[in-house]
Parts: C-alpha cells; structure tokens; sequence
C-alpha cells in the first residue's frame, strides 16, 4: 500500500492504533535516518495488520466512525507511521496527543541542493534558501520554486541557473515522490481473534526492532485490560510528583510481582482483566505506602536514593501478601536493614531477573523473610559488613556513596550554609551536591597529580566528599579545610560529625589528606555498621514500675507528664506547635541520665488520657505511635532508635503513652524551628542550653 494511501487511511479511521501498542519512542536521528532511506530508495520495512471487525481497544479513539465490514489495527510499523504522518502532513496522528510525543521530528530540513537532511541550526540554515522544512516541501499551500531558489545561488550563466533549478526540482520531486512509495503489507485474517494477533506482534518484533521483556509484558497486559498503560503512566507521573521516578519498566515489574507473585515478566502474560485490575488496585495502595514509609522509616526521600528502584520489588511482593503494610516496627526494621544490604552491594546490577526471582520466592515462602534475604546477598558477596577498605578509591557512582547519603541523614545532617536538615532540601538553589571537602583545586596546588589515576581516585573518592545545597557548596567555593569548617562547626554544633568528618584540626591540612581520608573511611564504615546493627537489634529486656506508682511519684528529674500531645485544651483543637514540648523533653532525658515521659496526665497527676489525641489518628494506638516515633527520629535522628521504647497503659477507662528513654551513649541535638538545640534536664523541667554552655557539657559528659 501506498504510503499517502496509508495517511489517508489514518486520517479517516481506517487505520488504527490497538491500546496495547507501546508509545512513540523513535529518536530524532531515527525519524531522520527513515527520510534519509526513502528519499535514496532504500527498503524499509513492511506494515502488518489485522483485519478485524471485533477490533480492541484503540488509542485515543473512543467510538470508530460507523463501518461496513472490517477495520485495520496496525500491528507493526507504527513508529514509521507516525514519523511519516508528522513529516509529510505535518501533524500528529490521532492516535496521539502533543503531550505523547516526546521526540517531535518536524523541525527536520532538507537541503534541496544535494538532499541532506538535518534538524534546524539557526547559523547554518538561515538565509539559505537550499534549506527547507521538510513538512514545507509537502504542503500543498506553500509553494517552493526551485527557479527562485537557483537565481538566488547562482553566481554563473543563465545556463547555470536553469541547470541548478533542474537539479532542485528533481531533488523536490524525488521528495515528494516519497508518498508514492509502496510499503509491503502482511495481513493478519479477520478471524484470529485478540491473543494470536498479539502472539503474532510478539513474533514480528522479535525478528525486527525487539521490544523488551517489560514491552512485551505490558502488551499482553493491555491486550487484555486496555486502560492497564493509561493506568501506569499516570501512576508514573503521579509518583515523580513525590520525588519517585518510576519507569513504566518498574511499574509492570510491580504489577507481575503483585498479580503472580512472581518476578518474571513473563509469568503475567496469560492473567486474565480481572486478576490485572485487581492486583494494579492493590499496587497503587502499596506504593503510596512505600512513598509514605520509605522517608519516614528508612530515610529514602526520592530514587535519588536509589541505586536501583528493583531493590523495591521484594518489598512489594512482601506488601501484596501481607495486607499491604508490615506487621510491626520490627518488620519495618528488618525489611529496612536488608534494603540498604541490597542496596550497598548491587544485589541487582546483573543477573536481575534470576535474582529477583530468587528473591522473591524467598519473600513468597516466609512471612518475615529478611534473615533468608539477607543470606543470599551474603552469599553473593560473602559479608554485608562495611570494611573501610571498601570506600578506598570508589567514587559518587558507587552504591556506598548513595548509602552514606542514607547514613547523613539518618544522623541528622543539616545544610553547611543554612542549617537545613538534608532530607527537606528543595529546589535548585537547594538541590544537593557533592561537595570536596578539600577542594580538588586546593589539592591539585598542593602535590597531588591530576594526570596520576591514583591521585585524581583519592580526590574524588566518598571520603573526600559531603553532601550540601548547591548555595553552600558555592559559598565554601575553593576555600581549604581548615579555613572553612571550623566556622561550620561553631554555627552548627555537630555538623561535622552528623557527616562524619574527623573532628581534629590537624586532620584538615593538606599536607594530611592522606590521614584524613583513612579516618573517615573508619568513621564511616563504623557509623555504617552500627546503624545497620541496630535496626535489627533486639532490645533488652526490662523491668518497668507500674504506671500508677509512677503517677504516684510526681514529676522530677527523671520523669516528665504532658496532659497531651498534639490536641490544645484551650483552643479544643489540634495544635501540631504542642508536640516540641513531649519532643524536647525525650531529648533531655537522652542527654542526661534517661527518663520515663507520661503523655495523658495534668501535671498535678491526674489522668486526662489520650482520647483527644487518638482522635487525631483514627483512634489507632499503632498509629499514634508510628507518629511519636517519626517525630522523635525525624528531629533527633534515626540513630536514636534504641535510645526510647513506646508502651501504652490504661488507668481506669482512660488510656496513658509512656516512654521510656534511656541516656544516649553520644549527645543528641533536636531540630526545632531556631536550628539544632541540646536540651538537658534540670531538676524537673527541660533547658535548652546555648553553643557554650552545650560544649561544655558535651566536654564533661561524653
């Protein structure tokens, strides 16, 4: 068939799309080289189609215009389709929208002189009139003369203008001729019905331009359920709005590991709608619960985070047989530890589909699977300890780099410019950035080789890098060590060490990077491993005094009550400025000698409970406590986990919080809208002390 028989066919419904097809992904040099082939004369490729008068649901076509007899679904060859129908009508096919074409071609030209053909560069194209927009070329309402053209360049005869006009206008013929050229077709026979068609797509593909395992999956699935890509894509974008750049590959890899509890694309071809909507319902609730929990619990922000969003998979496999959501803390806890082990060693770099499904089956197969998950990255890597010896030389594109960010933040790192904590940095003013803390041109004065492989690795490598906005990392600039972070660490009690910087002097002198280097590394490592061994370790056992010969006590040094939380008696309100004061108490009994804190009893000892609060969390205990605990490890750090437990008692037909709080084995500094504070208690009451009062008592008590 004709090309412009085809654009004909398309522009009436004809010829249509199937919903199942993947999108436009052609490139521009695609869309050029198919120009480029046609206008020599090249073959370049056939169409197949399906006749059918039962046809699937189709892309951006609601109801077909009444037929009789058959209409033809375009099975292959739709890339080149399109490409021509934006080139030769200069439109975009009714089988898309402006918003789904990512990679426009229509502002390719042709040079009429010798027919080459190249996107439109201002410095080369105008004022030259050989150059024309190729949809230009097959517009019928703008008209090109050749004989104008050939006036304009000629510099000889007129012998030689008319031999230049011939050429033109044989080279535009030849353009336009384009639409005359015949694509062989192959047919599909009207009585094949939806899955041979799509069996034969998969055939045809797979001897030309191959789709992917996911493509393919994704076209199975939508074969069957035709809204199933719509659905994904805006999930996708949905999902990118939170920090969370999903691609379509994931999305279906989430779906087959949803659906069949599989991790194989594969394994998801023959499921019918009902099982693909049912799962793709229960998918969308899991990832939101992952975009909620990931941040709060395991200090994932975005897929910046990541090194690679598979590590997610067993994740959601575990969620998908488990009512969506992890049975405790401890579950929390324990799929935490082995994300980032999986994370950290690149469980998923290579062999990913046997890996994943090994994994998943595991996850399958044990209602708490992480031990079992955690023996298989051991017995890919032989450990999941850090060792400082495995940050020597590596550099940003490593996975500890992306698990030391982790680390930062789970320890409270604030921004070197304006003591914003790391995890809310916003915008490109504030994106991060890795910065040198000796700065590579400081180091390249002072002996250090550029050309040397192993100088620029040492230069380069984790442990000469911090994480900071990108003001601050302007403002600090080129400066050295030694000048800048001694002022960071007076404005910013702590700073230094939330990211692990050796706290001696002596160590930010260039003439000690080698030094400097090798105790961070040891800082890092340690701080890596500790963090990883207490997510999973099991608290000891203790023997706490009952709830009322506590009340019964009073208030003192180690014990604090708040009648509420979060809900404000006066104003009969929730008032979210009241949770600083249960939050500043936990912190000085950290800093201190530990403490017990009673949310739900007046300070003269009498029992207001916590209905009013539990009001505010859908009168869920689990859910005031994730709360408590989110605040507390938001404003003070992750690493003070096992510093606090959350218990609940009831007194009479009321109900109490207790938190015990033990003394931190370092000090802890508690976010609050004045920056970082260090809060102790004196006597019955919690101070806040300034920067040299805190030195002092960090000094005397650590």
């Amino acid at each position: 068939m004709k090309i412009s028989e085809l654009l004909d066919s398309i522009r009436k419904s004809d010829l249509v799309l199937p919903e199942f097809q993947r999108e436009y992904v052609w490139t521009l040099d695609q869309a050029k080289q198919l120009m480029v082939s046609l206008a020599k004369g090249y073959p370049v490729g056939g169409i197949l189609l399906w006749k059918t008068d039962k046809p699937p649901e189709l892309k951006n076509i609601d109801v077909l215009p009444e037929k009789l007899g058959t209409v033809q679904v375009l099975l292959d060859g739709q890339q080149r389709l399109t490409t021509l129908h934006m080139l030769i009508e200069g439109e975009i096919p009714i089988f898309y929208t402006e918003d789904e074409i990512e990679n426009d071609p229509r502002n390719l030209f042709v040079n009429l002189n010798d027919l080459d053909f190249q996107y439109y560069q201002s410095s080369r194209m105008d004022g030259d009139p050989y150059w024309q927009r190729v949809t230009t070329c097959f517009d019928v309402n703008q008209a090109i003369s050749p004989i104008r053209i050939a006036q304009k360049k000629a510099a000889g005869s007129e012998e030689d203008a008319m031999a230049l006009a011939d050429r033109l206008m044989n080279n535009l013929t030849r353009l336009k001729n384009i639409k005359e050229i015949d694509l062989p077709e192959q047919i599909v026979p009207s009585h094949a019905d939806l899955d041979e068609s799509i069996n034969i797509f998969d055939r045809i593909n797979s001897q030309g331009t191959k789709l992917t395992d996911a493509e393919l999956a994704l076209t199975h699935v939508t074969g069957k359920w035709p809204k199933a890509r719509r659905a994904l894509k805006s999930k996708v974008g949905e999902c990118a709005g939170h920090g969370f750049d999903f691609s379509l590959t994931f999305m279906t890899r989430a779906l087959t590991a949803t659906v069949t509890n599989r991790a194989l694309f594969e394994a998801i071809h023959s499921r019918p709608r009902e099982e693909l909507e049912a799962g793709w319902n229960k998918l969308v609730k899991i990832l939101d619960y992952l975009m909620t929990i990931l941040p709060q619990k395991a200090f994932i922000h975005s897929t910046n985070d990541l090194n690679t969003s598979n590590a997610l998979i067993p994740l959601v496999t575990h969620l998908s047989i488990n009512h969506g959501r992890f049975s405790d803390e401890k579950s929390i806890r324990h799929a935490t530890n082995w994300l980032y082990a999986a994370l950290m060693w690149a469980r998923y770099t290579a062999q990913t589909d046997q890996r994943l499904e090994a994994d998943v089956q595991l996850v399958v197969r044990g209602t708490e699977p992480w031990d079992a998950l955690r023996s298989n990255i051991v017995e890919q890597r032989g450990r999941i300890e850090v060792k400082d010896s495995d940050f020597e030389g590596r550099g940003v594109q490593h996975p500890l780099y992306k698990a030391t960010f982790i680390l930062a933040k789970a320890h409270g790192a604030v921004d070197w410019y304006n003591g914003l904590p790391l995890a809310q940095t916003l915008g490109a003013s504030y994106g991060l950035q890795s910065h040198h803390i000796f700065p590579q041109a400081h180091l390249y004065r002072n002996g250090w080789d550029s050309d040397n492989y192993t100088h620029r690795q040492a230069v380069n490598e984790i442990a000469n890098r911090a994480f900071l906005t990108a003001t601050s990392n302007k403002s600090i600039s080129a400066k050295p060590p030694a000048e800048y972070l001694p002022a960071i660490e007076e404005r910013y009690p702590g700073a230094l060490s939330a990211q692990f910087i050796p706290v001696e002097p002596e160590l930010w002198k260039v003439e000690r990077f080698s030094d400097f280097l090798a105790a961070r590394r040891e800082i890092m490592a340690r701080k890596l491993n500790e963090f990883m061994v207490g997510l999973i370790s099991e608290p000891e056992e203790t023997h706490q005094r009952p709830i009322t010969d506590l009340i019964n006590l009073g208030e003192s040094y180690v014990l604090e009550f708040k009648s509420t939380m979060q809900w404000d008696a006066v104003r009969n309100e929730r008032n979210n400025a009241l949770r600083q004061s249960s939050l500043k108490t936990v912190n000085a009994f950290m800093n201190s000698q530990g403490g017990t804190l009673v949310i739900g009893v007046e300070d003269d000892g009498g029992i207001y409970g916590l209905d009013r609060d539990l009001s505010l969390t859908h009168h869920s205990r689990d859910r005031f406590e994730q709360l408590l605990i989110s605040l507390i490890e938001k404003s003070m750090g992750a690493t003070t986990a096992p510093n606090f437990r959350v218990r609940f008692e009831d007194v009479g037909d009321k109900s109490v919080c207790v938190v015990d709080v033990e003394r931190s084995p370092e000090p802890v500094f508690m976010m609050t809208d004045k920056g970082k504070t260090f809060y102790i208690r004196m006597g019955n009451t919690s101070r806040a002390l300034d920067p040299e009062e805190t030195l002092k008592y960090v000094e005397a008590n650590w």
